[in-house]
Protein backbone atom coordinates (compact mmCIF):
# COMPACT_ATOMS: atom_id res chain seq x y z
CA UNK A 1 0.00 0.00 0.00
CA UNK A 2 1.15 3.84 -0.53
CA UNK A 3 2.80 5.23 2.14
CA UNK A 4 2.65 8.84 0.83
CA UNK A 5 0.24 11.66 0.92
CA UNK A 6 -0.09 11.97 -2.56
CA UNK A 7 0.49 8.38 -3.24
CA UNK A 8 -2.30 7.44 -1.65
CA UNK A 9 -4.54 10.27 -3.15
CA UNK A 10 -3.50 8.72 -6.66
CA UNK A 11 -4.71 5.00 -5.26
CA UNK A 12 -8.07 6.42 -4.40
CA UNK A 13 -7.94 8.12 -7.68
CA UNK A 14 -7.32 4.99 -9.30
CA UNK A 15 -10.04 3.46 -7.69
CA UNK A 16 -12.85 5.80 -8.74
CA UNK A 17 -11.27 5.64 -11.83
CA UNK A 18 -11.59 2.13 -12.60
CA UNK A 19 -15.21 1.66 -11.29
CA UNK A 20 -16.08 4.33 -14.23
CA UNK A 21 -14.40 2.89 -16.96
CA UNK A 22 -15.45 -0.71 -15.78
CA UNK A 23 -19.27 0.53 -15.78
CA UNK A 24 -19.10 2.17 -19.15
CA UNK A 25 -17.00 -0.66 -21.00
CA UNK A 26 -20.11 -2.81 -19.30
CA UNK A 27 -22.50 -0.29 -21.02
CA UNK A 28 -20.72 -0.72 -24.09
CA UNK A 29 -20.96 -4.22 -24.45
CA UNK A 30 -24.55 -5.18 -23.53
CA UNK A 31 -25.39 -2.19 -26.18
CA UNK A 32 -23.20 -4.09 -28.76
CA UNK A 33 -25.22 -7.42 -27.59
CA UNK A 34 -28.47 -6.10 -27.66
CA UNK A 35 -28.30 -4.64 -31.32
CA UNK A 36 -26.77 -8.27 -32.33
CA UNK A 37 -29.57 -10.03 -30.59
CA UNK A 38 -31.97 -7.44 -32.45
CA UNK A 39 -30.09 -8.06 -35.70
CA UNK A 40 -30.66 -12.08 -35.10
CA UNK A 41 -34.50 -11.83 -34.93
CA UNK A 42 -36.47 -12.39 -37.92
CA UNK A 43 -38.65 -9.39 -36.91
CA UNK A 44 -38.75 -6.67 -39.19
CA UNK A 45 -38.01 -3.99 -36.61
CA UNK A 46 -35.92 -0.76 -37.20
CA UNK A 47 -32.46 -1.53 -36.37
CA UNK A 48 -31.35 2.14 -37.33
CA UNK A 49 -32.52 2.79 -33.92
CA UNK A 50 -30.60 0.62 -32.10
CA UNK A 51 -27.49 1.16 -33.97
CA UNK A 52 -27.70 4.95 -33.41
CA UNK A 53 -28.33 4.14 -29.62
CA UNK A 54 -24.96 1.61 -30.12
CA UNK A 55 -23.39 4.48 -32.00
CA UNK A 56 -23.32 7.12 -29.32
CA UNK A 57 -22.60 4.80 -26.36
CA UNK A 58 -19.23 3.76 -27.92
CA UNK A 59 -18.39 7.09 -29.25
CA UNK A 60 -18.69 8.03 -25.68
CA UNK A 61 -17.26 5.88 -24.02
CA UNK A 62 -14.12 6.63 -27.28
CA UNK A 63 -14.19 10.71 -25.97
CA UNK A 64 -14.06 10.12 -22.32
CA UNK A 65 -10.74 7.88 -22.99
CA UNK A 66 -12.50 4.68 -21.77
CA UNK A 67 -11.89 3.02 -25.59
CA UNK A 68 -9.07 3.90 -27.46
CA UNK A 69 -10.66 5.64 -31.03
CA UNK A 70 -9.68 2.96 -33.39
CA UNK A 71 -11.48 0.07 -30.93
CA UNK A 72 -14.53 2.12 -31.14
CA UNK A 73 -14.55 2.41 -35.04
CA UNK A 74 -14.13 -1.02 -35.32
CA UNK A 75 -17.17 -1.68 -33.11
CA UNK A 76 -18.89 0.88 -34.92
CA UNK A 77 -17.78 -0.40 -38.63
CA UNK A 78 -18.82 -4.04 -37.66
CA UNK A 79 -22.38 -3.20 -36.81
CA UNK A 80 -23.09 -1.03 -39.40
CA UNK A 81 -21.93 -3.75 -41.71
CA UNK A 82 -24.02 -6.05 -40.02
CA UNK A 83 -26.88 -3.70 -40.66
CA UNK A 84 -25.89 -3.18 -44.14
CA UNK A 85 -26.03 -7.02 -45.12
CA UNK A 86 -28.85 -7.70 -43.43
CA UNK A 87 -30.89 -4.73 -45.52
CA UNK A 88 -29.57 -6.65 -48.60
CA UNK A 89 -31.57 -9.53 -47.84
Amino acid sequence: MANHKSALKRARQNVDRRMRNKSTKTRVRSVIKDFRAAAAQPSGQDLTADLNIAKSVIDKAAKKGCLHPNTAARKISRMSKLLNSIAKL
